[in-house]
């Protein structure tokens, strides 16, 4: 199963990346809901979340705290929502999107369109508070 995602992983498309270890990867995600709103994805190619191995789902998610600190302290907010709807993409995914109320996190609503620019200096602000 090759997706958009594997390429991402492999080099092969390039990304606005925010952090990254052996098992993991965070990148911005290209047709934001909000300023920050970034991608986890483990490097191994598994479809659904909750087809994960029970030890990776957890480091997942811990990778995934670290990177949603980073994001609030770059892009104050009041949380930092998550969805998981594996429906977008075949490869297990996490959405971190800064919220200040509900209707931040519809997914139903009309994407943001940012410069490669805009899209460096977000990468860049997230990445500079990673611990």
């Amino acid at each position: 199963m090759s997706t958009i995602f594997k390429k991402i992983i492999d080099g092969e498309i390039p990304c606005y990346k925010v952090a990254e270890n052996d098992h993991f990867l965070a990148f911005l995600d290209v047709s934001p809901l909000q300023i920050g709103h970034t991608l986890v994805i483990p490097k191994d190619e598994v479809d659904y979340i909750f087809d994960l191995k029970d030890d990776l789902l957890g480091e997942m998610m811990i990778f995934s705290k670290k990177v949603a600190k980073a994001i609030k302290i770059a892009y104050p907010c009041n949380r930092i929502g998550v969805g998981v709807i594996g429906l977008e993409v075949a490869h297990a995914h996490i959405h971190l999107v800064p919220i200040n109320s509900m209707g931040d996190i519809n997914f139903s609503k009309e994407k943001m369109a940012l410069s490669k620019e805009q899209f460096n200096e977000i990468a860049s602000n997230i990445a500079s508070n990673m611990s």
